[in-house]
């Protein structure tokens, strides 16, 4: 397709017009070596499975840090799609970093995306510097994403390092599904594609990808995650650690999506208007009515759900002993969102005082506990 107004030609080369696909009728030309194609095969298969189909033009948005992983998806998604829309975040934590910035957007444009801004953010401190560099990032990008679906250059090694996280933390199997391939409007093409491919891509393509200081931080725990856990984890077992654990993401997530989808109906069966039976969530075994309970409460506005909200929420179905709501985050300012035990139904409420307005329907939930109905 042609190719927007304003921007720079393509490093590579390429020519205007589009064929039936949507797709350049001419694709830019990049070496045909392993690591390129390698790249551009995960990112073909993506767009196969996930990318867009409402309009004949094929056009996504990358986010770029200037990164070796980043760098290697915009070359690949540039001749794999009609058009790329390249969104560079710059955090403002390290002196220069709108310099680095300026850089990945110009290397942008080489590359032959059709435009690229410069995201500055502003980082909090909530949780933490990773994630709140985190929720500053995605909330900048989805603000600029302009309807595009959004590419992000996580590799197989993060998602390695991703399910180790989630296997420390010991939430479930939900947390070492690791990261999906397509959460709308994020898409993570390269899941299959390991940390060392692109950055051979860049060596091919002769660019240079900027190595941020904080990859190497030893403050981080996902910097010693790849630094030292998993490298004495691949010395100890003899290698294929992190390709072992992609896959156990990938089986979990399987496994995953088919729990969620049975746990939809009993979520469909136990609901009552806003609230849910209680007879038919105790009969429901432990896995589908705790999937069944997360989804109405994420419905209801609950925010940050942990395993343990999940639990105390599951004991007014499971462990009845005539205790109170529970809080969950997610209430307006000034109150809480609780949940709670009425007359057999599991309810969901804004709570100014957090847990008092659950706590009058104690005495008619314990005498329906114990077999009596309430007078």
């Amino acid at each position: 397709m042609g190719r927007a107004p304003g921007t720079t030609p393509g490093r590579f080369g390429s020519e205007s017009g589009t064929s039936g696909s949507g797709r350049p009728s001419a694709a830019r030309r990049l070496p045909e070596t392993a690591a390129v194609l390698a790249v551009r095969r995960a990112v073909r298969d993506w767009l196969s499975r996930f990318g867009p189909r409402e309009t004949e033009e094929q056009a996504v948005a990358v986010a770029l840090s200037g990164g070796a992983d980043s760098l290697a998806l915009t070359a690949a998604a540039v001749v794999e799609t009609s058009a790329v829309d390249a969104l560079v975040v710059d955090h403002c934590l390290q002196p220069g970093s709108g310099a680095v910035a300026a850089e990945a957007a110009a290397q942008a444009l080489a590359l032959g995306c059709r435009s690229a801004r410069v995201l500055a953010v502003e980082v909090g401190t909530e949780g933490g510097l990773e994630a709140a560099a985190r929720r500053a990032r995605y909330a900048a990008l989805d603000s600029a994403r302009r309807g595009l679906p959004v590419l992000l250059g996580h590799t197989l090694d993060d998602q390695a390092e991703t399910v180790l996280l989630g296997l420390a933390r010991g939430s479930g199997g939900r947390s070492i599904q690791g990261m999906s391939a397509c959460a709308e409007p994020w898409g993570r093409p390269l899941l299959g594609v390991r940390r060392e491919t692109t950055r051979r891509v860049c060596a091919d393509l002769g660019v240079t990808p900027h190595d941020d200081p904080h990859n190497t931080a030893p403050e981080f725990t996902r910097v010693r995650l790849r630094t030292e856990a998993l490298p004495l984890l691949e010395q100890i077992l003899g290698g294929g650690v992190a390709p072992a654990l992609a896959r156990t993401a990938e089986q979990l997530r399987e496994d995953g999506a088919v729990l969620d989808a049975l746990a939809a109906e009993l979520r469909h069966t136990a609901g009552d208007g806003q609230a849910l039976v209680i007879e038919t969530l105790a009969t429901a075994p432990a896995a589908l009515r705790k999937r069944a309970i997360r989804a109405w409460l994420l419905e209801g506005g609950a925010k940050a759900l942990t395993t343990k909200h999940l639990q105390a929420v599951d004991e007014l179905v499971t462990a009845w002993r005539g205790q109170g709501g529970v809080a969950v985050g997610g209430g307006r300012a000034g109150s809480r969102l609780v949940a709670g035990r009425e007359h057999g139904r599991l309810t969901l409420r804004q709570a100014e005082d957090g847990i008092g307005p659950m706590t009058k329907t104690e005495p008619a939930e314990r005498a329906h506990h114990h077999g009596r109905e309430p007078s």
